[in-house]
């Protein structure tokens, strides 16, 4: 809008639509570089949006539709914890959190929200079953032996969650195979793909939601709005 008017400003002419298309073209990559976090991301090598906070490392797509859903009494389940925790907790009413990696959950742990259990398991989750409390709303797989976790996550889920599968583009399996996909859809699961770039990343990625047809994020009934509106809630 600033753009628009300056333009107009300085040239009222005809020539003016020639100056707004090279100034969205210029503008428009540094604009969303500041508005998602992108910037500040890459700087500080950590998911985080334009103020700093915690933003999962999912693609801005799938982020902007998460972040409109309401989910202050949902139960939250992720293969693997990071930035998406703290965000997680803002938002839930609980987060459980298994993590693999010794040095990268002493980290973590030192500031945690209360709604958030976070566990140090082994890598082939043995032992896990005691932490494990009824079913989940949300489950997210983004750590571990990715299949593994989808297979127990299927188990876990409440009917009408919802699993994310970060990074789906991946094989996670022989190449050339997608054996969660093929899980998923031999148990009759709608799959969305939310393609995009990530905070701090330079390649796009993709974000894929697996659900059955009462998942309750289908029936939001919040209208669409424009994500700086609704500044990262």
């Amino acid at each position: 809008m600033i753009v628009h008017k300056i333009a107009r400003l300085i040239n009222p002419m005809p020539g003016f639509a020639v100056v707004r298309r090279v100034a969205t073209a210029l503008l428009t990559p540094l604009v969303f570089s500041y508005e998602t976090g992108h910037f500040q991301a890459s700087l500080r090598r950590r998911a985080v949006d334009k103020r700093g906070r915690p933003l999962p490392w999912y693609t801005y797509p799938a982020i902007d539709f998460l972040k409109h859903q309401d989910l202050s009494g949902k139960r939250i389940l992720e293969w693997g914890a990071g930035q998406s925790t703290y965000w997680w907790a803002q938002r839930a009413l609980s987060v459980l959190s298994f993590e693999s990696d010794s040095e990268w959950y002493k980290r973590l742990r030192s500031d945690l929200p209360h709604n958030v259990t976070l566990l140090l398991v082994p890598e082939n989750l043995v032992g896990i079953d005691r932490y494990l409390d009824g079913q989940y709303d949300l489950i997210i797989v983004d750590g571990f032996d990715r299949y593994k976790c989808a297979e127990r996550s299927v188990e876990l889920l409440a009917r009408d969650g919802a699993v994310i599968v970060d990074n789906s583009e991946g094989y996670w399996g022989p190449s050339g195979q997608y054996p969660i996909i093929d899980l998923f859809r031999s148990l009759e699961f709608g799959r969305v793909d939310f393609y995009g770039f990530c905070p701090g990343v330079i390649l796009p990625h993709c974000t894929s939601l697996f659900f059955r047809n009462s998942c309750f994020l289908l029936f939001n009934a919040r209208p669409p709005v424009r994500s700086e509106l609704d500044d990262n809630r």
